[in-house]
């Protein structure tokens, strides 16, 4: 299968779907330039909304919603359904009910995997293409080794069915090596959240482009107790070893909070940082956002990949899917 002429692309590159950070706005500027812009999960309501505006700004290209499983309720799917997109991603989550469903719709189902026991269950489950995560990707983490390690396994296992490599994406060398290891593409998600269109606060950003490392921790799991990788912050500096190992008390309450993610309203971003503090150890997932206080950039997630060392400033989308593909 060609990737790119099944998704309307003009280059191999894609934008991950970063929850909030990727909206519409973002995802329509990444398919405007050609390449592979996904809506993060977000209300069904502001989804439809992202939707459309992919729509109407980037007509005749792809419309991929990012269905991060944890989040994902059924009005979620519904939305998905009604609106007629193009391609989910399936992430954290899922099964074959889901990807025959997404399938009967006409929706090609991308599954994102870090090992090969999850790369060899989402071919069961009959996904369309595999995005091979590696252990350098920002925000959640699958992968458990370097990208390019994993990437020729996941090849392999899918069988002659798209695989793109996320992980470590700053540049078209980045590109280039994930081709020519096997790879249909490459996601990249650092990048994209260092543009101008993504929703991310601007002192996130900031603190991302001066980054000197970014830690693997699971602090941030109010909820999802789930690895992830960040840049270091105040919170951070408290409540994790050096190694971004989550102290005791912090990973005890973490560890039993996973039915919370279930109960938490779907639109509480601001609320949920704005009681979090650096001395009371209960952190969500969530990232600041674009309009949010400054400060609150040391009390929630930065997430970012270790490209982010890479990545010298923020550019337009249209720029970034330029730098990705060398185009």
């Amino acid at each position: 299968m060609d990737l790119l002429d099944r998704l309307r692309l003009d280059v191999p590159v894609a934008q991950a779907g970063m929850g909030s950070i990727a909206g519409g706005r973002l995802a329509a500027a990444v398919a405007a330039a050609g390449g592979l812009g996904t809506i993060g999960l977000r209300p069904p309501e502001e989804l439809r909304a992202a939707i459309r505006r992919v729509r109407d700004e980037a007509a005749e290209r792809a419309v991929v919603v990012n269905l991060l499983m944890p989040g994902v309720r059924r009005r979620h799917v519904a939305m998905c359904l009604s609106e007629r997109i193009d391609a989910a991603v399936i992430a954290f989550g899922g099964d074959a009910g889901l990807v025959r469903e997404l399938h009967e719709a006409g929706v090609f189902v991308i599954v994102m995997v870090g090992t090969e026991a999850q790369a060899q269950e989402a071919m069961a489950w009959d996904a369309d293409a595999l995005i091979a995560q590696g252990c350098e990707a920002g925000g959640h983490l699958l992968g458990t080794v370097a990208a390019l390690k994993f990437l020729p396994r996941a090849v392999e296992i899918a069988a002659g069915r798209p695989v793109l490599m996320a992980g470590g994406v700053a540049c078209s060398a980045d590109t280039a090596a994930a081709i020519a290891a096997g790879a249909s593409g490459v996601v990249a998600g650092t990048r994209f959240l260092l543009t101008v269109e993504s929703e991310a606060q601007e002192e996130y950003r900031q603190r991302v482009l001066t980054a000197e490392k970014t830690i693997e921790t699971c602090l941030f799991g109010l909820g999802w107790p789930a690895r992830h990788r960040v840049v270091p912050n105040a919170v951070t500096q408290r409540w994790c070893f050096p190694d971004g190992t989550a102290r005791r008390l912090p990973a005890l309450i973490n560890a039993r909070s996973g039915p919370l993610g279930r109960l938490a309203p779907e639109s509480s971003t601001a609320a949920a940082i704005k009681v979090q503090r650096s001395f009371l150890p209960l952190f969500s997932p969530l990232a600041p956002l674009e309009g949010m206080p400054e400060s609150w950039a040391d009390r929630a997630a930065l997430y970012a990949g270790e490209s982010a060392l890479r990545i010298a400033e923020t550019v337009t989308a249209k720029q970034a899917v330029a730098e990705l593909s060398g185009c």
